[in-house]
């Protein structure tokens, strides 16, 4: 089986591109990174240096494959509009032009729950729930232009399904952690209105069994959207100490109202375009909800129609996250 990746060289499609070759794909990891891509060919994946507004060559990629992956995306929850269109919309339509063009057997599309934020309290969401006439951010405004693209597809043959991921989390980062860490170590990480806020996430390896169960799934699954998540909802209160604890590291938490976070906030990202939107601001409207305002997810439907359970618990999560950070500061420190 041939399988192509895109974001290859990222957080969750490296980790998938690597279970992939060890269950003995023929896979090709399509990303920017060069030096990831190295790392890759040493297990015996191909590496596609591409960029997802290469129309040619994303086409190209998509020849002779059983299944596209697609993990591609530019994160970023503070970034300029154009560029987020030209890498999660844009590109998202090479790779599907490419997949109708070779008559590919399946792709897997990674959306995201943020689609579903709307700056109030949301629990238990499903996905046939409503999502907000206005999404948050250019981010998410972008992953759900996608996902109509993606839909508009599936529409004219491509076999498709989708997941919407929560808070991906695990070895090698993701960039919601990397955000937090950042935050906890220059000015602390605001605790809004105690942590009672709700949330849910996924660790990685769940995230990579979903797409998996995505590729497999039978027909029924076609064109559907799927949530992902631990299913663990745990509040922030208790999260955040336990997780800054298991990485070694002191939470310097600074409690704050969510009132005070949002000004805080606003004022951030205000200084910030007045210097041309750079540096991105140490905290912005949408992590202040994401951090004070609760959203879990319902799995249901992936259980039901995937056979989707997540295998790694919060306890083994973090543990192999604790894990790994360990080791990517003592490789930092040996460069130093």
């Amino acid at each position: 089986m041939r399988a192509l990746v895109t974001g290859g060289t990222g957080f969750l499609g490296g980790q998938l591109a690597k279970r992939l070759a060890m269950l003995g794909w023929d896979v090709t990891a399509a990303g920017r990174r060069e030096d990831k891509g190295r790392r890759l060919m040493e297990r015996g994946i191909r590496f596609l240096r591409a960029d997802m507004g290469d129309r040619e060559r994303i086409e190209a990629a998509c020849a002779g494959m059983d299944a596209v992956f697609h993990c591609a995306a530019l994160t970023s929850p503070w970034g300029d509009y154009r560029d987020l269109y030209e890498s999660n919309v844009t590109g998202t339509r090479h790779l599907l032009l490419g997949c109708l063009r070779h008559d590919v057997g399946r792709l897997v599309h990674v959306s995201t729950a943020g689609v579903y934020f709307d700056y109030t309290d949301r629990m238990g969401l499903t996905e046939c729930g409503p999502l907000p006439e206005r999404m948050a951010n250019a981010y998410l405004q972008t992953k759900r232009l996608a996902e109509l693209e993606v839909e508009a597809a599936g529409r004219l043959g491509l076999p498709v399904v989708t997941i919407r991921p929560q808070m991906i989390a695990g070895e090698g980062g993701g960039s919601l952690l990397t955000r937090l860490l950042r935050a906890n170590a220059r000015h602390g990480l605001p605790l809004i209105d105690g942590g009672q806020a709700v949330v849910d996430f996924s660790f990685v390896d769940n995230v990579v069994d979903a797409l998996l169960l995505c590729q497999a799934a039978p027909a029924s699954a076609l064109g559907q959207a799927y949530n992902i998540s631990n299913g663990e909802a745990v509040r922030l209160a208790h999260l955040l100490p336990r997780l800054f604890g298991t990485l070694g590291e002191k939470l310097n938490a600074r409690p704050l109202s969510y009132r005070a976070a949002y000004g805080w906030a606003a004022a951030m990202e205000a200084a910030s375009r007045l210097r041309g939107g750079r540096p991105e601001p140490l905290l912005t409207r949408y992590m202040v909800g994401v951090l004070g305002r609760s959203q879990t997810l319902d799995i249901r439907a992936a259980r039901d129609g995937l056979g989707y359970e997540p295998r790694i618990d919060a306890a083994e999560g973090l543990a192999r996250l604790a894990a790994a950070w360990r080791v990517q500061e003592r490789c930092a420190g040996a460069m130093e």
